[in-house]
């Protein structure tokens, strides 16, 4: 698997160098009204990103947060297909190409790469943003409208990242059929909210409908457990905070935490961990309490203490969204 920090590091780079002659009242003004927008209902033909100054003030608020929530589903899902890289990626939907700074923080090497968007100030920025990374120099930046007139064409990987809430549910349907059609692999990352898991489901329905198998985070391919109103499944990434972030949104602290919900599949054979941690693991005094998802398909809380020895440091080790127990080697 490929060294994650590279990539970031470069993008948080790029993203510091976007605001350069933009007051920062003006950015902050015109993050509130893109966020607003984004949580509202959007037409598929209007796209919300207007010009450079919308893009470059959304991407340097938003684009660390997408980089780090589809790099954990994609490495989760990495870890589900070891010997496994992706010969092509498509990002649909991918506005500033978040998702394909993550597909080079996971795996070595380049390939082909194109982005699809409605939003041309988005392409156009993201094409710029991509001179820093020289896995996506030769990428193919183009504007398609997303929903029931899309065609794909094949291609290895498919990443969807935030892209379902804007759209209508004939949409969704219409662009998970596609990708459907088109993929080897679907990743499909949306916000962790209540909505947002519940579009994860359909779209997951949907894939393994078409054949898919799931790879992350369910360590299964039965129906979800989790009873629709009472809990969602979702997921958090820590993101390092920058200073716009921290105008916008006020506090101090150096980071926030991108809580998200997402589905890995494949039309080849995965080997998805045999318990997902689903909650924040408990550490109490010589036990650690952890919440999972299982295989049955299940959900249920297991304790690990002192007496298991090395899957007690495992434990306390664990994190929200780790497969459990951990691989024992990692691809």
């Amino acid at each position: 698997m490929n060294d994650p920090v590279a990539p970031a590091e470069a993008l948080r780079r790029s993203l510091a160098g976007l605001l350069d002659g933009l007051p920062p009242k003006q950015a902050a003004q015109a993050v509130d009204r893109l966020i607003a927008n984004y949580r509202g209902a959007t037409p598929t033909d209007a796209p919300i990103l207007r010009d450079r100054a919308d893009v470059a003030a959304y991407a340097a608020y938003r684009m660390p947060a997408t980089f780090e929530a589809v790099h954990a589903a994609l490495e989760a899902f990495a870890d589900a297909v070891p010997g496994w890289t992706p010969g092509s990626h498509t990002d649909l939907g991918g506005g500033t190409g978040a998702a394909t700074w993550a597909v080079t923080a996971t795996w070595d090497g380049t390939r082909p790469v194109t982005v699809l968007d409605w939003a041309e100030p988005a392409l156009a920025l993201g094409k710029q943003l991509a001179t820093a990374n020289p896995a996506l120099q030769q990428a193919t930046w183009r504007r398609a409208r997303i929903g029931t007139a899309l065609t794909l064409d094949d291609t290895d990987l498919l990443t969807v990242s935030y892209v379902l809430n804007e759209l209508t549910e004939a949409d969704r349907t219409a662009l998970v059929d596609a990708a459907a059609a088109a993929a080897q692999a679907v990743v499909i990352v949306e916000a962790g909210t209540p909505a947002g898991y519940s579009r994860v489901i359909e779209a997951r329905d949907r894939l393994i409908a078409a054949g898919f198998h799931i790879a992350a985070p369910c360590p299964h391919s039965a129906g979800c457990p989790i009873v629709p109103g009472e809990d969602w499944c979702h997921f958090a990434a820590r993101v390092s905070r920058s200073s716009l972030h921290r105008q916008v949104k006020g506090g101090s602290l150096s980071y926030e935490d991108e809580k998200f919900s997402y589905v890995a599949a494949a039309r080849f054979p995965v080997a998805p961990a045999p318990n997902r941690v689903v909650r924040k693991p408990q550490i109490r005094k010589g036990q650690v309490l952890l919440d999972l998802c299982g295989t049955e398909p299940s959900l249920g809380r297991t304790t690990v203490t002192k007496r298991h020895g090395d899957l007690y440091k495992a434990a306390r080790d664990a994190d929200w969204g780790d497969p459990w127990p951990p691989y024992t080697s990692q691809s």
